[in-house]
C-alpha cells in the first residue's frame, strides 16, 4: 500500500470561498442541484447546505440569526467533505463490496458495483453519503482517486487559496496540525483543538479538522460509533425476544391442552 494521504482541514483561516466546491463538482463532473438551477435556501446564506450524493465538498456557515432571522452573522466556517475513516462503518455495512479501501488508505465507492440499497448512508455517523439522483448509486468523495494516481493533488486542496484544505501524508499532516494548534493557543485562542487526528474516533480520520469550537458547532458527533458497536447488545436483545416468545409459545401450547382435555372429560361416554 502506498503512503496513507489525507486532508488536514484548518477551519481557522476559512474564508467561506467555497472555491473547493467548485473545483470539485468541475473535476467530477458533478450536476448542479434540480436539474442545472441552484436555487435559494430560504434558510442561511449557504444555498449548498449540505454534503449529497452530487456535493462532494461543502462550506458549512456556523450561523447565528435572531428569532425572526431578519439579522444574522457568521460565527466561523468550515469546507466539509468525507472524513475516509480509518475504521470506515460504510465499508463495514456495504453488502455488496462496491465500498473499498484504496493503496492510498482512503475509502471509494465502486460506481459499477453499488446497487443503491442505502446501507452505507445509514451506517455513515456524518452523514456524508447520499443517492446521486442521476446514477441512482451512492456517491461521496473519492479524494480525488483518479488524480491521486496520477501524481496530482486534490482538486479541492489545488483551488484552496488560503490553505485551509491541506493535502499530504497522514503523518506530516498531524505533525502541521499540532504546530498550528500550538500556535493559536500561544495567541490566546484556547478554545481550539483537533478532531480526528488520532484513533479516539473510529481509528482515526483521513480528513480531519481543527475547529474553534465544540464538534457539535460544526454538525460533527462528539464520539461516533460503528454499526458494530451495537452488535453485541443487539444480539442480547434479540435473544431475549426469543426466548421471551419461546415461552409465550409453551404457555399458550399448554393452555390449549389444558382446554382439549377439560373439554374431552365434558363429552358424552368420556368416563368410561
Amino acid at each position: 500500500m502506498a503512503q496513507a494521504t489525507g486532508f488536514f482541514t484548518d477551519t481557522s483561516v476559512c474564508i467561506g470561498c467555497k472555491a473547493c466546491e467548485v473545483a470539485c463538482k468541475a473535476w467530477n463532473q458533478l450536476p448542479a442541484r434540480n436539474g442545472g438551477k441552484v436555487q435559494l435556501s430560504g434558510q442561511s446564506y449557504d444555498n449548498t447546505v449540505s454534503l449529497s450524493g452530487i456535493q462532494w465538498r461543502h462550506v458549512k456557515f456556523i450561523e447565528q440569526f435572531s428569532p425572526d432571522r431578519s439579522t444574522g452573522r457568521w460565527l466561523m466556517m468550515m469546507s466539509d467533505v468525507c472524513k475516509h475513516c480509518v475504521r470506515a462503518a460504510c465499508l463495514e455495512a456495504c453488502p455488496t463490496g462496491a465500498i473499498i479501501r484504496t493503496e492510498f488508505d482512503t475509502v471509494v465507492i465502486q460506481q459499477d458495483v453499488c446497487n443503491g440499497c442505502r446501507a452505507c448512508i445509514s451506517a455513515c455517523p456524518f452523514g456524508v453519503i447520499e443517492i446521486n439522483p442521476e446514477t441512482h448509486t451512492a456517491m461521496k468523495c473519492t479524494l480525488c482517486y483518479d488524480r491521486l494516481q496520477a501524481g496530482m493533488v486534490p482538486a479541492c486542496a489545488q483551488a484552496c487559496s488560503t490553505q485551509s484544505i491541506q493535502f499530504g501524508p497522514i503523518d506530516e499532516l498531524k505533525q502541521r496540525a499540532q504546530q498550528r494548534l500550538e500556535q493559536l493557543h500561544a495567541q490566546g485562542v484556547t478554545q481550539a483543538r483537533l478532531y480526528g487526528h488520532d484513533e479516539s474516533i473510529l481509528g482515526g480520520l483521513n480528513s480531519f479538522y481543527l475547529l474553534l469550537d465544540e464538534p457539535e458547532t460544526y454538525g460533527l458527533p462528539k464520539n461516533p460509533k460503528l454499526p458494530s458497536t451495537n452488535t453485541p447488545v443487539a444480539a442480547g436483545l434479540s435473544t431475549a425476544s426469543a426466548v421471551v416468545l419461546g415461552l409465550l409459545g409453551l404457555v399458550s401450547l399448554r393452555k390449549r391442552r389444558m382446554e382439549e382435555l377439560a373439554s374431552a372429560a365434558r363429552e358424552p361416554g368420556s368416563d368410561e
